[in-house]
């Protein structure tokens, strides 16, 4: 059986220029980067041209840029580190009800630091809406945090207008561009943000890499205490072959992003037509135009999300009910449910990420499958 992935959303498979680039620092190039030696130089200069890479990609300057070993690790970084070093500056923080965990668990975690947290809401496409983050403003607000793309629905945020608007108020703004690096424009002038969340293995990069955009003089407190590494910000020894790999696989991702997003769109439309040809009660969750270019979130009402993911599965295509990091859980989005989306829709939830390796065969496969799996399951 031919087996298709399309769960490009929760990984994407490490491209292979960028596990070339990623070898000699497994084999021969070896070295501490904070060591003095050759060694140590080598893997050095290996880092930093990986920094210059994403700092170029960014508008950044590369003295801006942190390597962490997750998004998770970044958003983290970013949240508390923030909120915890300038509590002068006001003791209340907003993010929305969206949000990946990350960062609504970091938000939960300033509660017990004796912030006050305000959750926006989200409409019905998951969208914030900046009207809503300026009626919430606060003299004491310190913080606000929404991502660029929600990662379970694809629904692109106008983070633009919600970082101008933070800026114009002396707010700082952190934006979890995780789903977005390498798929859609991520520019800090445009962004107006003051941090950036980013993670390699979203953009055909190795797991276990992460990196955070903090804006030149930004206090930012630590989450980790050791070594003086990424200019004293992020203790700990660099992991070199990974960060090579994510200088890599951030530079072919933004070279080839436009000619991507046109192609997976085009893809998307195809499976989404084909879908509600053949399924006339599928209902697309998200909204319909401003979403990730490969992302497709859709429902068969009267079905259950986890169990058509498991008879696609065993017709060898994979998919996802949401955000890997819950979809072990038999539970119904947060996301889903802070969109306002009825139980019976919310709980048919599947996920389809399209990515790099995917085809227009590829697409029309998924469309019959999906159709046979629709069938059977309300047979059964």
């Amino acid at each position: 059986m031919e087996r298709i992935y399309l769960d490009y959303s929760a990984t994407t498979p490490l491209d292979p220029e960028v596990l070339e680039t990623m070898l000699p620092y497994l084999r021969n190039e070896f070295g501490n980067p904070s060591s003095v030696h050759g060694f140590g130089r080598a893997a050095r200069m290996a880092v930093e041209d990986a920094r210059d890479i994403i700092a170029n990609a960014l508008g950044a300057s590369p003295a801006e840029i942190v390597f962490t070993g997750t998004g998770t690790e970044s958003d983290n970084l970013a949240i508390l580190g923030c909120a915890l070093a300038n509590p002068e500056k006001g003791r209340h923080v907003i993010t929305n009800d969206g949000e990946h965990h990350a960062v609504l668990h970091a938000f939960h975690e300033l509660k017990h630091h004796g912030f006050s947290v305000t959750y926006l809401p989200v409409d019905r496409f998951g969208m914030v809406d900046p009207a809503s983050v300026e009626e919430t403003l606060r003299p004491d607000t310190v913080l606000i945090s929404v991502m660029q793309v929600n990662n379970e629905v694809g629904t692109i945020n106008p983070v633009e207008e919600i970082g101008m608007l933070a800026r114009s108020r002396g707010v700082v703004f952190h934006t979890d561009a995780v789903q977005a690096f390498g798929k859609l424009p991520v520019r800090i002038a445009d962004l107006n943000a003051d941090l950036v969340s980013l993670s390699a293995h979203k953009l055909y990069g190795p797991k276990g890499v992460g990196a955070l955009y903090v804006r030149s003089g930004l206090k930012l407190g630590l989450l980790l205490h050791g070594g003086g590494q990424e200019r004293g910000r992020r203790a700990g020894t660099e992991n070199v072959a990974a960060v090579v790999g994510f200088g890599k696989a951030a530079a072919l991702s933004v070279a080839g992003m436009d000619d991507e997003g046109r192609r997976l769109t085009a893809l998307r439309t195809e499976l989404l037509e084909g879908l509600k040809s053949r399924i006339p009660s599928i209902v697309l969750n998200g909204h319909p135009v401003r979403r990730l270019p490969g992302n497709l979130n859709v429902s068969v009402p009267g079905l259950r999300g986890d169990e058509m993911v498991m008879n696609l599965d065993l017709e060898g295509i994979a998919v996802s009910t949401g955000s890997a990091c819950t979809s072990g859980a038999v539970t119904v989005s947060h996301v889903l449910r802070a969109m306002g989306v009825s139980h019976d829709v919310a709980q048919a939830a599947v996920r389809i990420t399209l990515g790099r390796y995917t085809t227009e065969s590829d697409v029309q496969r998924v469309t019959d499958v999906f159709e046979r799996c629709v069938s059977r399951m309300h047979s059964s």
